[in-house]
């Protein structure tokens, strides 16, 4: 069976610096897959690269079936990619309904488009309370919900998130990452980048290390997490 998402030997360049050396991986649906390494590896490049907000220099990604690589970033979102990106990037001048109608400029349909409001309450009640509230002025953990909440209302197949446990209290990490596997459950495919892997290789199906632009190890997660040589480089131990 055909990965959902397939990268092939892709490098990225910013300039003069090769930030991705040729990476390759797969995540099948109903996967979660996390990236995980060091600040500076390239996860968030390759995210950004699969979004179509970078282009790769070479190498192919093809997401069910289709080459995405040249698409420009509003069509991979009509195909069904969604991120939610690293330090939220909410509107925080709109207010959070606002916020959540933009993760749906894509659809025009108005029945399901409110059911999705509705089912985006439902997974984080608190936004429910805030609707009408700016989004600047909501907690760290809350604009979190409302990045994902916005990402998750243009229906997407797969989910990419950049770090969402950035910035957050332990409790409100916990509380992200039981949700992330609440949506994956419903239906939604997940790549992750975090740099919590312990929390990351706990929900996570499968995991690619990558260390400066190249993936140096992959496997099932539970697998890596009891692997000497990441506990010693990402897990402290």
């Amino acid at each position: 069976m055909a990965a959902m998402l397939e990268i092939k030997d892709i490098n990225v360049y910013y300039g003069a610096i090769h930030a991705i050396k040729g990476i390759s991986l797969e995540v099948n649906q109903g996967e979660i897959v996390t990236l995980i390494g060091a600040n500076g590896a390239g996860k968030s490049t390759t995210l950004r690269t699969i979004s179509g907000l970078i282009r790769p220099k070479t190498g192919h990604i093809t997401f069910l079936g289709r080459d995405i690589a040249a698409l420009p970033a509003q069509d991979i979102v009509k195909a069904g990619i969604s991120q939610v990106p690293e330090g939220r990037r909410i509107f925080a001048n709109m207010t959070v309904m606002e916020n959540l109608e933009l993760g749906a400029y894509i659809r025009t349909d108005k029945a399901g488009i409110a059911a999705d409001y509705e089912m985006v309450f439902a997974r984080f009640p608190r936004l429910r309370e805030r609707r009408e509230q700016a989004a600047g002025t909501l907690s760290g953990g809350e604009q979190q919900m409302l990045a994902m909440g916005r990402a998750l209302m243009s229906r997407p197949k797969l989910l990419l998130l950049d770090e969402p446990s950035m910035g957050l209290a332990p409790l409100l990490i916990r509380e992200i990452f039981h949700i992330i596997v609440d949506i994956n459950r419903t239906g939604t495919t997940v790549l992750l980048v975090e740099q919590n892997a312990n929390m990351a290789l706990s929900i996570a199906h499968r995991a690619y290390v990558l260390e400066t632009g190249r993936i140096t190890l992959s496997g099932n997660a539970k697998e890596l997490a009891q692997s000497e040589d990441v506990r010693r480089a990402y897990l402290g131990g």
